[in-house]
């Protein structure tokens, strides 16, 4: 699937998983080929490659290929080339074109080149070696049992993949900014646009303070801000009132409170299928629970289902979290790219106390971004530090997209990275969750009419409201 939403593996369960990250494949080579979009739609395309340092503070790291796909203009006076950057951490860019961002995609090459760039350690940029699933016994689902597990994991993982010259450290949103680019270099621009989403809007804010003076212009949705990979309880607790309140459900973040709580402290015994061929025991505590509302509330499809998901487990039946739970086993594997990304933007010490004060008493708790903060310290010396999550003032003309029923990036968040920006025109399409570029057909136009550069006011657009199952 394409649909890019911060990587949580239990995301899976929710419908939302993002696109699999694949070790690069030899026998991929550059040049021309038929891509295959959505809906078995194809258009022509060509593949690149380019090579670039694992770790560009570290001489001695080995150089790794990435992975990009041009899309050439229809136009035969082209703009700057478009790229865009995936979310995540550890979303495919190619891998997006293959879902409901394909016609966006058509669309823009009325205007210019539009590249998908796979990240590194995504698609066929990545270079880290696929850990096995964790062999030995599955720990408790609660927030104790999975951050102890995720912690020793990660730990082992990152000394293995170490040990394989793998440089670690190098894959932060930094280095990753800097790959955009050496990517411009390559393709012989003077200046790129770029257009990404959730985290893809994180790493295009990276690429604005190292390059800037090489960005003509940023469409960006769904907006994640430097010290924004771990988001405020507080501001999800605003989100959820919101919902119970288009739901008519205003007992929900009571309900939700009282599921949490009853579940954590006394684990309930689940029998769930983690890809493997039989079924596996575990107890699930309210703090997994918690994650799945997290993603559940990113679109609307989905968050109509938390009013009876919740009502169920308050009368003490299961069958409906255990019909998607089972993908949850997911979050007991380590990728390396997400985890080490999310480490190394970190969170400054001011909003970690301030998450931590919020968490005691929300209803997400600090569930929503897991494993973040809960791997903080696991590996000594990875975080980027305060410049990096310091915010900027950008001048460059910019379209800042949002839905109102974003629950993984909620509007009061959104809000305080959309102050950086000097030139923007925004667009809030009411009734749309994190996935809002192609909730509403008319976001597809106004992205056209803008990267041809002319101006889009500020506009809002509406969709119909959620039919919740309550």
């Amino acid at each position: 699937m394409s649909l890019q939403i911060h990587r949580r593996a239990v995301l899976a369960a929710a419908g939302l998983a993002l696109p699999a990250a694949a070790i690069a494949q030899p026998q991929a080579q550059a040049g021309p080929f038929r891509f295959k979009g959505w809906k078995g739609q194809e258009t022509d395309a060509e593949r690149g490659f380019f090579e670039a340092p694992e770790d560009r503070r570290d001489p001695r790291s080995r150089r790794i290929r990435l992975h990009y796909v041009r899309f050439a203009s229809t136009n035969p006076r082209p703009g700057p080339p478009i790229v865009y950057l995936a979310g995540g951490p550890g979303g495919t860019a190619t891998g997006t074109f293959t879902g409901p961002r394909f016609p966006i995609l058509l669309a823009l090459r009325e205007v210019c080149d539009v590249i998908a760039f796979d990240q590194r350690g995504t698609g066929l940029s990545n270079h880290i070696p696929r850990r096995p699933r964790p062999s030995g016994p599955v720990p408790l689902f609660t927030r104790a049992g999975l951050t102890a597990h995720m912690r020793t994991e990660l730990q082992r993982a990152w000394a293995d993949w170490t040990a394989k010259g793998v440089a670690m450290r190098g894959y932060n949103t930094n280095e990753s900014a800097d790959d955009i680019e050496d990517l411009r270099q390559h393709l012989a621009a003077d200046k790129i646009s770029l257009w990404g989403i959730s985290y893809g809007s994180h790493l295009g804010l990276a690429v604005l303070k190292r390059h800037g003076r090489h960005v003509d212009r940023v469409a960006l949705a769904s907006l994640e801000g430097q010290d924004q990979t771990v988001k405020r309880p507080a501001r999800w607790d605003g989100y959820i009132e919101q919902v119970a309140a288009l739901a008519g459900a205003p007992g929900l973040p009571d309900l939700m409170r009282r599921v949490h709580t009853r579940m954590e402290a006394d684990p309930v015994p689940m029998s769930l299928r983690f890809g493997g061929p039989a079924p596996v025991d575990v107890r699930v505590g309210g703090f997994p629970v918690q994650m799945a509302a997290g993603s559940l509330a990113a679109n609307p499809d989905t968050l109509a289902m938390l009013p009876r998901l919740y009502s169920m487990l308050d009368a003490g039946k299961t069958e409906m979290f255990s019909a998607f739970a089972g993908q949850m086993g997911g979050v007991l594997g380590i990728e390396g790219m997400p985890e080490a990304m999310d480490l190394a933007s970190g969170i400054s010490p001011r909003k970690l106390a301030m998450v931590e004060r919020e968490a005691r008493t929300s209803v997400i708790g600090d569930a929503l971004n897991f494993p973040m903060p809960h791997l903080l310290g696991a590996i000594p010396g990875a975080d980027l530090g305060e410049d990096f999550r310091r915010p900027i003032h950008i001048a460059h003309p910019a379209l800042l997209v949002a839905g109102s029923l974003d629950g993984r990036t909620v509007l009061a968040e959104q809000a305080e990275v959309a102050a950086q920006f000097r030139n923007k025109s925004q667009v809030l399409v009411e009734n749309a969750g994190h996935n809002v570029f192609e909730a509403h057909p008319e976001v597809q136009a106004m992205l056209v009419r803008f990267f041809r550069g002319e101006r889009v006011p500020d506009t809002g657009l509406a969709l119909p409201p959620p039919k919740f199952q309550v």
